[in-house]
């Protein structure tokens, strides 16, 4: 088929089955918004700014400092003339704060992901992954010569049984897991994970790129908060941080192996030294700001008790609130209520997430107001009840 006729196919098809995704155009980062098509103010309730930073005084601050001092750009890849003191400074404090040897900068989680995964596993190798891992991990798994295998859903016996298959054996095995995971908000049992890790002499990966900055002792994660230390940490700066980029927190030796052999880390332009110096600032009021975390808490008690019991809100102790609906077309026509009413909720649709399990994915975030939650609650019970009536029509005509 040629190429053209191809791409239209699949827009089409994309289209019919309503799947189609659209970008909207905002003007910032705010628990209120403006977007582009719209004269009307809506309430964000689908940012990963889950501390709020991305609009903090402070952190502003440090940016425009570190343009001030360091210019805009890094200049060439870290092994060239990339790597600044304020890079050097960010690692240097991210492995002191998280309780490793060394950390390592990265533009995005998705390269920091792959970049592990492509540099550290050879043929022969065993890799075994939580099966509802992110996207950068899944295809990582799959792209690299390594054997990949997938246990069900922080399913701790599954996950045993395929340790076992290799018990006697010396090939390497590596498991991979998030702390929090993204679309459902649930976190994985990571002290049972990571004692089959220790019993098995597997190496453990967390990805806490929704964990970091929420949970844990002074923000420090999923993996604090289990009181565990994985082989690899994978944290990214898009989430509670309110800026960009990722870290891979490990040991001495698997950092210079990272700088040696990791494609994503050697060919790639650095992170701008602006961007490190702030991040310096994004990781100290993660830190000391234990109100942020702490209001969080408070907004998340709210909205399970203002929504009504049948709308099947996943009680999780995140900030991210997801409502399974199951069909697509549902998630839509929910979404499309609340936006009527000035409530932006994003629809979540295969392949994001598995068929059957389109959603709505609420995220609460220190920014948010009392006021707004109570308001997202009262329109979700009206909305939720006359969507439910709709679809109830359409199947007895039917």
């Amino acid at each position: 088929m040629p190429l053209k006729q191809r791409l239209h196919q699949a827009l089409h098809q994309r289209e019919v089955q309503g799947l189609y995704r659209q970008r909207r155009t905002l003007d910032r980062q705010l628990s209120e918004v403006r977007l582009a098509d719209s004269q009307q103010p809506v309430l964000n309730f689908s940012s990963n700014d889950y501390l709020g930073l991305a609009q903090s005084p402070e952190l502003i601050q440090a940016w425009q400092q570190g343009l001030s001092s360091y210019g805009a750009g890094s200049g060439a890849s870290p092994l060239v003339t990339g790597h600044h003191s304020p890079h050097q400074n960010l690692e240097s404090r991210l492995a002191e704060w998280l309780g490793f040897e060394r950390a390592l900068l990265f533009s995005t989680g998705f390269s920091a992901n792959q970049a592990v995964l492509f540099a550290l596993l050879q043929k022969g190798d065993c890799l075994i992954q939580d099966k509802l891992n992110h996207a950068s991990l899944m295809e990582a798994g799959m792209l690299s010569p390594a054997t990949m295998q997938r246990f069900a859903h922080n399913d701790v016996a599954a996950l045993q049984q395929q340790l076992a298959r290799h018990e006697g054996s010396d090939t390497a095995r590596l498991v991979v897991t998030e702390g929090v995971f993204s679309m459902d908000g649930d976190q994985a049992p990571l002290a049972d994970i990571a004692s089959l890790c220790e019993s098995s002499q597997s190496w453990l990966m967390v990805d806490d790129a929704h964990g970091c900055g929420v949970l844990g002792e002074a923000g420090r994660g999923s993996c604090d908060q289990a009181g565990i230390q994985p082989d690899l940490l994978v944290v990214t700066f898009g989430k509670a941080f309110g800026m960009q980029g990722a870290a891979v927190l490990c040991s001495q030796a698997v950092a210079e192996y990272l700088i040696q052999f990791a494609r994503h880390y050697i060919y790639s332009t650095a992170m701008p030294p602006a961007q490190a110096f702030a991040l310096c600032t994004a990781v100290d009021l993660v830190r000391t700001e234990h109100w942020r975390r702490e209001k969080l808490l408070t907004l998340g008690e709210m909205l399970i008790e203002t929504l009504a019991p049948d709308i099947g809100l996943q009680v999780t102790s995140t900030p991210i609130k997801p409502i399974l609906l199951g069909n697509s077309e549902r998630a839509m026509s929910l979404s499309a209520s609340l936006a009527e009413q000035g409530i932006w909720v994003s629809a979540i649709r295969p392949p994001t997430v598995p068929v059957h399990q389109a959603r709505l994915r609420i995220t609460l975030t220190a920014s948010h107001t009392e006021a707004q939650v109570l308001q997202l609650a009262h329109c979700l019970n009206a909305s939720f009840e006359e969507v439910t009536d709709a679809a109830n029509q359409i199947n007895e005509s039917d």
